[in-house]
Parts: structure tokens; sequence; C-alpha cells
């Protein structure tokens, strides 16, 4: 007769239990700016599995954010959202139109530079997001950039910006939770097509969204990704960075392929991985300029509010240039912090500085 009984080297240590729940709470309270209790407890109810209770979190009713701008008759949501939204929805103002002060037109050196704008919004932060998202529109309007990758964002910050941002057409990298995002100056890009491509191990619901595009008839392959949290999770970060790199040695030689996001990296995992020599570092390619190193700025913004100083380059873009012949080649030429002004509400538009950079043909 079989025995039933389990002995004791089968069973997981208690010690070892604790500690995996110990880092799974400290992961979950830095991805939702929760406390620890808040973080054992959602985790707890949904078995301790890391995606289930970051959706059970952020199931939470966030429409009443943007009260002002959404009466809760004009939208519901639970309505499906389509990933790319051609039309605005009615009642748009357009808070990134051209003013008339703007509307000069530009040299033809200038109308042939792309310019980007990267930047995590924090929408995990629902503290005066109504004022932040503003804040990003105003950005917007300075900068008019062609191509904006966002990561952070929730589905009430995405509605916003369909009426507030009706110059550019939005595509979206999740529907629920937090998600990326990217947005298209209808007017300069024409969008081809999208993708999100999985993570196959991530614990925290990351993708990467890969967008094809074309400008002033060059091809452009657009890539943004929210990589893994927390200096604990480098071996995933750098799983997602070799997805990164893949496709970008994967793009036909005609296409030029940029990618820009929150990477959470650190200099020693972006050196064990190693950039292939095709694709450079903006940041670095442009001499590592002091003054716009650091994107993750605790001396120099204070919306966590947190009682230590860290500075990171978390925020990071790439360029492959196209190395057909005849295709232009781009390069960058400028590269600036944006979002180190604070908000009338005494905060700033997100956590992370934005990076704005421009690129002209070589």
């Amino acid at each position: 007769m079989a025995s039933n009984v389990v002995s004791d080297s089968d069973k997981p240590s208690v010690s070892n239990v604790e500690q995996s729940r110990s880092r799974l709470c400290d992961e979950f309270a830095a991805i939702t700016g929760t406390d620890s209790a808040a973080a054992q407890c959602y985790l707890a109810v949904n078995e301790w599995e890391m995606e289930r209770a970051l959706n059970s979190f952020f199931e939470a009713d966030l429409e009443k954010v943007f009260d002002e701008d959404f009466p809760e008759s004009e939208t519901s949501p639970k309505a499906k959202r389509q990933k790319v939204e051609e039309k605005p929805p009615e009642g748009c103002i357009d808070l990134t139109a051209d003013s008339p002060a703007s509307t000069r037109k530009p040299s033809e050196e200038d109308d042939n530079k792309l310019s980007l704008i990267s930047w995590n919004v924090d929408g995990l932060d629902t503290d005066n997001l109504g004022e932040r998202a503003r804040g990003l529109c105003s950005y917007l309007v300075l900068y008019t950039p062609d191509v904006v990758f966002l990561q952070e964002l929730i589905p009430p910050y995405v509605q916003y910006l369909k009426k507030r941002a009706v110059s550019y057409l939005i595509i979206e990298g999740g529907e629920e939770g937090y998600f990326t995002g990217m947005m298209l100056k209808k007017t300069r890009v024409k969008f081809l097509e999208s993708e999100i491509v999985p993570y196959p191990t991530t614990q925290m619901m990351r993708n990467l969204l890969v967008v094809q595009v074309t400008f002033k008839g060059q091809k452009l392959c657009l890539m943004t990704s929210h990589f893994e949290s927390c200096k604990a999770q480098a071996e995933e970060r750098m799983k997602q960075l070799r997805v990164v790199i893949q496709r970008m040695r994967e793009s036909p030689e005609d296409v030029t392929v940029l990618f820009g996001g929150d990477t959470n990296l650190r200099d020693t995992e972006v050196a064990k991985v190693g950039l292939p020599c095709s694709v450079c570092d903006v940041w670095e390619r442009l001499g590592k300029q002091e003054h716009c190193r650091y994107t993750w700025d605790t001396k120099a913004n204070n919306n966590k509010n947190v009682p230590y100083v860290s500075r990171c380059r978390f925020d990071r873009v790439y360029l492959r240039p196209a190395a057909k012949d005849g295709v232009p080649c781009l390069a960058p030429d400028h590269l600036a912090l944006v979002g180190l002004e604070k908000l009338d509400c005494g905060r700033f538009t997100s956590d992370h500085w934005g990076i704005y950079c421009s690129f002209s043909a070589a």
C-alpha cells in the first residue's frame, strides 16, 4: 500500500516561503506605490500570484480622476476600447492644436527633422493626475514632437489624451491595469501597423509595443516598453533588452529603428548584454551630457517624497539607422530633459523626467 505521507524534505521551508512572499510584497509595493500591508493583502487574496494581484489592484474605478473632463454619462469604464482609434471622440477640445503664435512655417531643415518624446507619466499615482495630464499636453504643444512614447498609462489617462490631444493618433500597448502607448502626429507620421510582443517570463505585465510608420517617405520601426522594475529583477530586464535588440537586428536594412522607454536598466546590465555596433544609445552618442543624465532623480523631483536620494538613467533611447544605400541615415542631433517645471498643484508632471530628442539625416 502506497504511503501518502509527505516528508519534510518535500515541503518548502518556512523561511523560503517567507522570503519569497516578502520579495513579492516589496515588488508589488514598488509598482503600485502602496505600502507593504496593502501589498500583502492583495497578494494573499490572489494566492500570491503577482499578475492576478496587480490586475485586482488596477480594477479600482479610476474614472473619478478625470470627472471634470468625463462626466459619468459620457463614458463607461467597461466599454472595450480600440488599440488604434482613427477618429477622436465627440466633444473634443484639442489642447495640442497649433496656436496662432506657433503657426509660422518651419525652415526646411527643421521640417525634415524627426522629433520624439519618451516619458513614464506615472499614471499609477492618481494624485493631481488631471492637472498632470494637462501638463503633458502643454509639453506636446511646446515641443510638437512627431512621436511620443509613453509608459505607465492607465485607461482614464488614455481617454483624456484622446479628447485633449486630437492632433495625435494614439496606439495602446494594453487595455487593463497599466501599459505603454504611442502617439503619432497625424500631419507628419503615417501609421502602417502595430504589434504587441509579449515578454514570456514577465511578472509585471510588461510587453513591447512595435509600430511601423513612414515619415517623409522613410520607413520607421518605432518601439517602446517598460522593462521590469526593481533592482532584484535584473535578469528579467536583461531578457527584455535582448528581445528589443533582436527585433532591431531583424528589421530590414531600409528601415530606421527607434526604441525608447523606461528601461529600469543599470549600466552594468547593459554592459553584460552588450549593444550591437549598429545600435547606439542616443544620450551616449551625443556626448553623455551630465545635465540630462538622470531621468529618475529624487534629489530634484519630489513627487514620490522618499527619504533618500536616488539618481538613475532609467529612461533611454536607442537608434539603429537604416543601412541600405540610397536610404537617408538618421542621426541624433539633440537631447534634453522635459518636465522640469512644477505645476500649479506644486508637483511635477511625473516622477520621471521625460526625454526629448531630435534626429536629422546624416
